[in-house]
């Protein structure tokens, strides 16, 4: 591959590689993959909710999810259960073991968010919010319509 080519591809590339490999390193005291924590912060916050809402609300793919919540599961940091207005529902939420590591979470996020904005000050930092919103933007109307 040329060195030059796709240098905003490449940017977003060594960016979100580097930001998952720094929350991974935060996480990893509470014992949390990354993505797992984001699964609890959204039970924490929303309580309950069927598995294909959490598919949805964390852009996730059923397989995925899936996973991610055994392993929650099998550490004992959620429950599932059947909706019980929804025969074919699986209902996901948090267990009491799992509040524990909240502030962890809670803190590793927090510290993420200030190492990667440090000593960016606060107009730039709206604008990379921006860019960023028009780059999402852009890959979601490229995925909507299906590009290959």
């Amino acid at each position: 591959m040329h060195l030059n080519a796709g240098p905003v591809s490449q940017a977003v590339f060594r960016t979100a590689r580097l930001h998952k490999a720094l929350a991974a390193r935060l996480l990893r005291e509470s014992g949390l993959r990354p993505g797992q924590e984001l699964v609890l912060m959204t039970l924490w916050q929303s309580g309950p909710q069927r598995l294909v809402d959490l598919v949805n609300t964390l852009d996730s793919d059923a397989a995925t999810m899936t996973r991610s919540i055994a392993r929650l599961e099998k550490a004992g940091l959620v429950a599932r259960r059947p909706s019980e207005t929804d025969r074919r529902a699986t209902i996901v939420e948090a267990s009491e073991k799992s509040l524990a590591l909240r502030p962890a979470v809670e803190n590793a996020w927090a510290e993420l968010e200030r190492l990667s904005v440090s000593g960016i000050p606060p107009a730039r930092q709206r604008e990379i919010i921006a860019a960023l919103s028009d780059l999402e933007a852009s890959l979601t109307d490229a995925d909507e319509s299906g590009v290959s």
